[in-house]
């Protein structure tokens, strides 16, 4: 496997990511911001970003095994949320533990989380990209 997440000793544990990723594959795979849009352009979970962090998980999951990768090959994650506060973590969360139980992975790479005033419509109230790399 190309990706070796760690904790070092020193940083905080995180339960739901890790501090580090190691990678030593040969091919990066750079997935765009995906937003909660099912295959018809149609957005999901319009209002709950719980359902959106969820579409955009498994959006995220799709782009990777078109390039051969899967979550067990991304070196990191950005989240970008409109508005964000941090009374919205526990509906962030719920939506990427949803997403994990559905694709069968521990959502743990390092995550960057952002704060926008807007995304591309609207509607749209988290975007997430990801970096994988593969051998």
């Amino acid at each position: 496997m190309a990706i070796t997440l760690l904790n070092p000793e020193g940083l905080p544990k995180i339960d739901v990511y890790r501090q580090v990723s190691v990678a030593t594959g040969s091919k990066l795979v750079f997935v765009s911001g995906q937003v909660s849009w099912d295959a018809d352009g149609v957005t999901v979970g319009e209002g709950d970003l719980a359902a959106q962090v969820e579409r955009c998980y498994l959006n995220v999951g799709t782009a990777l095994a078109e390039a051969g990768a899967t979550f067990d090959d991304v070196a990191k994650l950005n989240f970008y949320v409109v508005d964000w506060t941090p009374d919205k973590m526990p509906s962030l969360l719920e939506g990427v533990s949803r997403a994990a139980k559905t694709l069968g992975v521990a959502p743990v790479p390092p995550v960057t989380m952002i704060g926008v005033a807007a995304l591309d419509i609207p509607d749209h109230l988290v975007e997430i990209e990801a970096t994988a790399v593969i051998d």
